[in-house]
C-alpha cells in the first residue's frame, strides 16, 4: 500500500492515512499491514510517528525523519502548540457551535483528566428513515478542534452530549450505524483529520491539509450538500 504524500522535506513527512489501518504494531492486534512499515518501505528510510490516529480514522498523519525532529514535534503536541481539525458526522442536529468540557480517562481504572473539544456545525441533513422511535433521522456534519489530546477524545466527547459519531462501533449508536450501512452504503467511521497546523522545527509555521476522499467525500456532497471550503450553515 502506497500513501498519498501531503508534505515532505528533509525533516518530516505528512501522509493522507486511509481508514482501516493501524499506525504501528500492537500486542493485541493481528494485522499484517501498518502505516509505519509501509511508509518506511515507500520512502526507503526510517520514520518516527509524532502523534496517532485510530485505525478507523483517516486524514493527516505526521512523521519525523530523524529522532531530534520527532522529539521536538512530539513536545509541541504535548504543549498544545498544534492546531488539529477534524471532520465528523454525528447523530442529531448539534448546536451551531460549542465546547465539550468533560474529563476523559485513558481506561476504566485510570484517573479522568481534563479534556476539551470545540466544534462548529457545517451542515445538517434529515433522512426519511425511521430510527429510534422517530419518523426521520437527523445528522450533523461538524468540524471538531480538540484542545487536549486524550484517547478517543472526539468520539467520547460527542457520545457524552448524545451526538454519537456515525460508524463508531465502540462509542456510537448501533441503530444509526446500521442505517448508514444499509441505506447509504457507508461502512466506515466518519471521522477525518482534515488539518494540522504547527511550527516546523526549522521552517516556521506550517499547515497541512488532507481532503476528504471515498465514502466520506461522497456522503458530504451527496447527503449533506457540502463541499470543502464552504462555511458553516
Amino acid at each position: 500500500m502506497a500513501f498519498d504524500i501531503l508534505f515532505r522535506d528533509d525533516w518530516l513527512c505528512a501522509i493522507a492515512k486511509p481508514p482501516g489501518i493501524l499506525v504501528h504494531r500492537s500486542n493485541i492486534a493481528t494485522d499484517r499491514e501498518f502505516v509505519m512499515q509501509n511508509l518506511r518501505d515507500q520512502l526507503g528510510k526510517r520514520v518516527w510517528p509524532v502523534h496517532r490516529l485510530d485505525r478507523a480514522t483517516s486524514g493527516v498523519l505526521l512523521f519525523a525523519l530523524d529522532p531530534e525532529t520527532a522529539r521536538r514535534l512530539g513536545q509541541a503536541f504535548v504543549d498544545r502548540h498544534v492546531d488539529k481539525r477534524y471532520l465528523a458526522v454525528v447523530r442529531g442536529w448539534t448546536d451551531e457551535a460549542g465546547t465539550i468540557d468533560h474529563p476523559v480517562a485513558r481506561h476504566e481504572r485510570a484517573e479522568a483528566r481534563e479534556a476539551r473539544t470545540h466544534y462548529r456545525r457545517l451542515a445538517t441533513c434529515e433522512l426519511p428513515v425511521p430510527v429510534g422511535g422517530f419518523e426521520t433521522a437527523r445528522y450533523s456534519l461538524v468540524e471538531a478542534r480538540p484542545e487536549t489530546g486524550r484517547r478517543h477524545q472526539i468520539r467520547r466527547h460527542f457520545k457524552h452530549i448524545s451526538h454519537h459519531l456515525i460508524g463508531d462501533t465502540t462509542y456510537g449508536d448501533g441503530r444509526h450505524n446500521r442505517l448508514f450501512r444499509e441505506h447509504l452504503h457507508c461502512h466506515r467511521m466518519l471521522l477525518h483529520a482534515s488539518r494540522l497546523e504547527f511550527d516546523h522545527p526549522r521552517e516556521g509555521r506550517l499547515e497541512v491539509t488532507a481532503p476528504l476522499a471515498g465514502e466520506f467525500a461522497r456522503l458530504a456532497e451527496a447527503v449533506f450538500g457540502w463541499t470543502e471550503g464552504e462555511e458553516a450553515v
